[in-house]
C-alpha cells in the first residue's frame, strides 16, 4: 500500500470528503471552532470509557459510534476557517492517544472488576500495539518521512474496537486481533522507515 489513498482511512475520506466540507463550513459559520469538536469527541469517548468501565458494552460501543464523525470534522472545520494550526494538529493527536488509554483501560477496569485476569493481557497488548503505530509515525514524521500506511491504522483499529462493543460475543477475539493487528502494524511501518531511509 502506497499513499493515503491506499489505507481505508484515504478511502473514506474520499467518499465523505464533500459533506465534511460541506459541515466544517456550516459549523464554521455558526463560530464553532476545530478545537471545541476535537474537545467534544474526546468528551464522547471518555463518557464511552466509562461506561465500558460499568460493563455497559453496548452503550459505550453506540456513544464512540456518534464519536466518529467528530473526529474527522474538526480537520473541516480548520479547512474551512483556512486556519492550518500546527496547536490543533498536535492537540486532536494528543487527544486521541488518551482517548485510546481510556478506552483500553475502561476494558482493563472492567475485566478485573469480574476476576477476569486472563483477559487483561489482550486489552493491555492492544493499547501497547495503538501507542506503538503513533509513536512510530509521529518519529518518521519528524524524520521527514510522511507515513500513512499500515494494515491497522487508527480507523481500522476504532472500528474493530466498535465492532467487538456492539458484539459483546466478539469482544475477546477483538482484542486479540487488535493485539495482534496493532503490533504488526507497528513492526510495518518501522520497516517502511527502514526502506525510505536514504
Amino acid at each position: 500500500m502506497t499513499g493515503s489513498g491506499a489505507t481505508l482511512s484515504g478511502r473514506l475520506r474520499h467518499l465523505t470528503g464533500r459533506h465534511l466540507a460541506w459541515l466544517g463550513l456550516a459549523l464554521h459559520r455558526l463560530g464553532v471552532s476545530a478545537n471545541a469538536v476535537t474537545f467534544a469527541g474526546f468528551a464522547l469517548t471518555l463518557l464511552a470509557a466509562l461506561f465500558i468501565a460499568q460493563g455497559r458494552l453496548q452503550a459505550g460501543g453506540l456513544l464512540l459510534l456518534i464519536s466518529l464523525p467528530l473526529d474527522a470534522l474538526d480537520g473541516a472545520v480548520a479547512r474551512a476557517a483556512q486556519r492550518d494550526s500546527r496547536f490543533g494538529s498536535v492537540l486532536d493527536s494528543t487527544l486521541d492517544r488518551y482517548a485510546d488509554a481510556a478506552m483500553f483501560a475502561a476494558l482493563v477496569y472492567y475485566f478485573a472488576s469480574l476476576g477476569q485476569m486472563d483477559h487483561l493481557a489482550p486489552a493491555l497488548l492492544a493499547m501497547a500495539g495503538s501507542y506503538g503505530v503513533s509513536y512510530v509515525r509521529a518519529r518518521a514524521g519528524e524524520a521527514g518521512i510522511a507515513l500513512r500506511e499500515g494494515i491497522f491504522t487508527r480507523l481500522e483499529r476504532v472500528l474493530v474496537l466498535l465492532l467487538a462493543l456492539l458484539i459483546p460475543a466478539l469482544l475477546l477475539p477483538g482484542l486479540w486481533l487488535l493485539a495482534l493487528g496493532s503490533n504488526l502494524t507497528a513492526l510495518q511501518r518501522l520497516w517502511l522507515v527502514y526502506r525510505r531511509e536514504p
